[in-house]
C-alpha cells in the first residue's frame, strides 16, 4: 500500500473529479508540500516517476462507466480511493449509489480512505445519516459539496468552494500524513497484500458449505491464495453455479476419489500405527475432509489448512496435533486473535486453546504471539497480564506470571517483553507512569498474554463488544505448518481474513 498517492473515482463527472483533484493539489501546496496530478488513463504508466518527484499525486477519474476499471487500476497501483459522487438527484439517489459503488469498489480490493459527494443539497440530518451509513465511525468521512466545484475558474476557487463546506486543517492533516492510522479496513487490505506477496496453496475441507464458496470467489478474484476445495466434486459445483458464484480457478477433490488417497491412508497409518491404528482404521479416517486436508498439509501438497465452519474446533485441531506436530522449541499449540481497533491492531493470547498453561507453556505461548504479531507487521511489546503490576500483589497467580516472563526473556533475548503488568498499565500511558514509570512494556503493548483460558476468552470478547473492534481469529500458533480454525458462526469476511492469515503463514514458514 502506497499513501504518496489518492486516486479520485466515482459517479461524479471528469470536470468534477478534475476540480476537486485541483482543490486536493491546491490544499496540499499551502500545507508545503509538492503536489502533482494526472488522469487515471495516464497513471499507471506515470505514476511511479511522478511520485518520486512529489510528496503526493493526485489521480483523477473520468466517471461512472469507468469507475470499475478505474478501481482496479488503484488496487494494481496501490493507491488508497477517495469515492467522489455525484449528489444532485437528493438524498435516497445518493445514498444507493454509495451503497452501489462500494459493492463495486470491495472485490477489487481498494482502501477506501473517505467519501464526496458533490452538488448536494442535503439537510444536515441526511448528512449524518449518511455518516452513519458509511463513515465507519470516521474512518470513510463523508463530506457534503453542496456547491458545482466543477464552475471553479481555476484551483484558487476550486480549493475556496471545498473550503467553504469541509474542514480543510482536518482535510489537510488527512492527506499529508506518511501513513495513516492503522485502522480495521486497511489492516484487513495489508492482510491481502501480503497474502498475495507469495500466493499460498490453501485448502478449505468444507468446500460444500455456502459460506466457504462464497468466501472461495472473493478470495479468486483478490488473488489472495489459490484455494483447493475439497468434497463431493459434483455437488460443489453445482451449488456455486446455483449461488452464481465463479469457483473455476479453485481446485476440487473428492477425498474417496483422490489418486493420493491411499498413500495419505498409508501415511497416517504409518504414523498412528503405535497408538493401535489399522490399516482399515487409516482408510476409515482418511475419508474425513478435515483429516484428508491436514495430510496434504503435512505431506506438502498444499500450504495450509483452515476448517470449522461446520467442524469443531477439536475436530480442526487433533488431526494437526496427531501428525503435523508442533514446531521445534514448542510443546504446546496455543492462539491468538488479531484485535483491529478503531486506531490500532493489538494481538491477544491465548484465547481460544489451552485452559491453565503453566509457567513454561505462557512463556512459549507469550513468544509465539510476539512471533505471530510480528509476521503481520505489528511490532511486538509483549505484557505479561496478571492482577498485579511489577510487585503489587502476591500469590501463586502471580509467581506463575513472573516465571514465565523470565523463561520467555530466556527463549527470546531480543523480544521485548515486561510483567506482571495489569491491563490498565500494559494499555494506557497514563496509568504506566504512575505503576511502571520504567517499564519497556507499559502503556504501550501491543502483544497482551493472559494468564489462563478464561481470562483471555473473556477479554478478547469483552473489547470486541465493548469497543466494536473486529477480532480475527483465532489464529493457531506452535504448529510444524498452518492449520486454522473457523467459528461455526463465523461470516464470508471472517473465512476471507482467515484465509489471508494462513496464506501469511504459510509464507513465513516457506
Amino acid at each position: 500500500m502506497r499513501f504518496d498517492a489518492l486516486t479520485l473515482l466515482g459517479t461524479a463527472t471528469q470536470a468534477t473529479q478534475a476540480a476537486l483533484s485541483n482543490a486536493l493539489a491546491q490544499l496540499l501546496r499551502g500545507l508545503g508540500k509538492r503536489a502533482a496530478q494526472i488522469g487515471c488513463a495516464d497513471a499507471e504508466k506515470k505514476l511511479a516517476a511522478l511520485a518520486a518527484e512529489n510528496d503526493r499525486v493526485i489521480v483523477a477519474g473520468t466517471g461512472a462507466a469507468a469507475m470499475k476499471d478505474e478501481a482496479l487500476a488503484a488496487s494494481r497501483a496501490g493507491c488508497p480511493v477517495l469515492l467522489v459522487m455525484d449528489g444532485v438527484k437528493g438524498f435516497a439517489a445518493v445514498r444507493d449509489d454509495i451503497a452501489k459503488a462500494i459493492a463495486l469498489l470491495q472485490p477489487c480490493s481498494v482502501y477506501l480512505t473517505g467519501i464526496v459527494v458533490t452538488g448536494a443539497d442535503l439537510t444536515r440530518a441526511e448528512e449524518d445519516a449518511l455518516n452513519d451509513d458509511f463513515g465507519k465511525n470516521g474512518e470513510n468521512p463523508v463530506r457534503i459539496i453542496c456547491e458545482d466545484i466543477a464552475q471553479a475558474k481555476d484551483a484558487e476557487d476550486a480549493l475556496r468552494i471545498l473550503a467553504r463546506h469541509a474542514d480543510c486543517d482536518i482535510l489537510g492533516k488527512r492527506l499529508s500524513a506518511d501513513k495513516p492510522v492503522m485502522s480495521p479496513a486497511l489492516f484487513e487490505l495489508t492482510l491481502a497484500e501480503r497474502a498475495r506477496e507469495k500466493k499460498q496453496r490453501i485448502v478449505l475441507a468444507e468446500g460444500e458449505e455456502e459460506r466457504i464458496l462464497r468466501a472461495t470467489d472473493v478470495l479468486l478474484r483478490r488473488q489472495i491464495a489459490d484455494i483447493i476445495l475439497l468434497g463431493d466434486v459434483d455437488a460443489i459445483k453445482a451449488k456455486a453455479a446455483s449461488l452464481s458464484l465463479d469457483i473455476a480457478a479453485a481446485t476440487l477433490i473428492d477425498p474417496k476419489n483422490s489418486p493420493k488417497y491411499e498413500d495419505y491412508a498409508n501415511t497416517f497409518y504409518e504414523l498412528r500405527k503405535a497408538k493401535g491404528v489399522t490399516p482399515e482404521d487409516a482408510r476409515k479416517t482418511m475419508l474425513d475432509a478435515t483429516v484428508y486436508g491436514t495430510m496434504m498439509v503435512k505431506k506438502g501438497d498444499a500450504d495450509g489448512m483452515v476448517s470449522g465452519a461446520v467442524n469443531t474446533t477439536a475436530h480442526t485441531i487433533r488431526p494437526a496435533l496427531q501428525f503435523v506436530k508442533t514446531r521445534p522449541g514448542f510443546s504446546v499449540v496455543s492462539s491468538c486473535f488479531l484485535m483491529c481497533l478503531k486506531d490500532r491492531v493489538l494481538v491477544f493470547g491465548d484465547c481460544a486453546v489451552n485452559p491453565n498453561p503453566d509457567a513454561k507453556q505462557l512463556a512459549e505461548i507469550a513468544v509465539a504471539t510476539a512471533q505471530t504479531a510480528k509476521a503481520f507487521g505489528i511490532e511486538p511489546r509483549v505484557a505479561m497480564l496478571s492482577y498485579s503490576t511489577g510487585k503489587s500483589g502476591k500469590g501463586p497467580d502471580v509467581d506463575v506470571v513472573v516465571e514465565a516472563t523470565a523463561l520467555a526473556k530466556q527463549m527470546a533475548p531480543d523480544l521485548v517483553i515486561d510483567g506482571p503488568l495489569q491491563y490498565d498499565a500494559a494499555f494506557d500511558p497514563t496509568v504506566a507512569k504512575t505503576k511502571m514509570p520504567n517499564s519497556p512494556v507499559a502503556g504501550k503493548a501491543t502483544v497482551f498474554i493472559f494468564p489462563d483460558l478464561n481470562t483471555g476468552n473473556n477479554a478478547y470478547k469483552a473489547v470486541q463488544r465493548a469497543a466494536n473492534a473486529i477480532a480475527i481469529g483465532p489464529v493457531l500458533q506452535g504448529l510444524n505448518k498452518p492449520v486454522n480454525d473457523l467459528s461455526r458462526g463465523c461470516l464470508v469476511a471472517d473465512i476471507v481474513n482467515t484465509v489471508a492469515i494462513t496464506a501469511v503463514q504459510a509464507a513465513q514458514e516457506a
